[in-house]
């Protein structure tokens, strides 16, 4: 199955509230279980910046909407209508696998005291709070995976806002299979979680 057969998703218009019903019924041609395959994010460049080893930071788990908050790979087909992609899924909640993403880059870049996890137990300066506002393939002619997240640098003692700025990549889908869609993705989150970390260290 190629990544032109997918899961369709309506959204459902009300009088204020925009709808987007979110259980699938699978189409499958054998009519069995799907086998579905697991894609997983490369690890997110570190980024550049100046050194702020006297620094500690917490990366909670981004917010998104129900659309985002699953293991489904989304496409969407007009600003109303979304689908998923066929047999394909992350290889966790998409919200956890950015949030693990984002933690291993912020160690990786080395120029930090020490980054973790809610619950870690770390003694923490700043939060780097994040939203997922767009992480799917917008569909048409030219094909095109498209990612934003919203950060903001909370001071951890004083719980104000440092900093804050929305990050936006994009990157073509160079195919039709499955693993063409996942590859545009995850080179447009590279280019987003990069630009987060080194944006983090420099606001501080």
């Amino acid at each position: 199955m190629t990544g032109s057969e997918f899961l369709t998703r309506r959204a459902t218009r009300r009088p204020s509230l925009l709808v987007l019903p979110l259980m699938a019924v699978l189409v499958s041609g054998c009519g069995g279980k799907a086998n579905n395959d697991t894609f997983d994010l490369s690890l997110t460049p570190s980024g550049e910046g100046p050194p702020v080893r006297n620094r500690q930071i917490l990366v909670p788990e981004p917010t998104a909407v129900r659309l985002l908050n699953s293991d489904q790979v989304v496409v969407r087909v007009s600003p109303s209508e979304v689908q998923y992609l066929a047999n394909s899924r992350w290889g966790d909640r998409l919200p956890a696998l950015v949030q693990s993403k984002l933690v291993e880059a912020f160690e990786n870049s080395g120029r930090i005291g020490g980054v973790g996890k809610p619950g870690q137990g770390l003694a923490i300066d700043y939060q780097v709070v994040t939203d997922i506002r767009a992480f799917e393939v917008s569909s048409g002619s030219q094909r095109v995976a498209n990612v934003e997240i919203s950060a903001k640098l909370l001071n951890d003692r004083n719980g104000t806002v440092r900093a804050q700025s929305v990050f936006r990549a994009a990157a073509p889908v160079s195919g039709s299979e499955n693993r063409d869609f996942i590859e545009a993705l995850d080179q447009a989150f590279a280019k987003v979680g990069s630009d987060i970390v080194a944006w983090t260290l420099r606001s501080m």
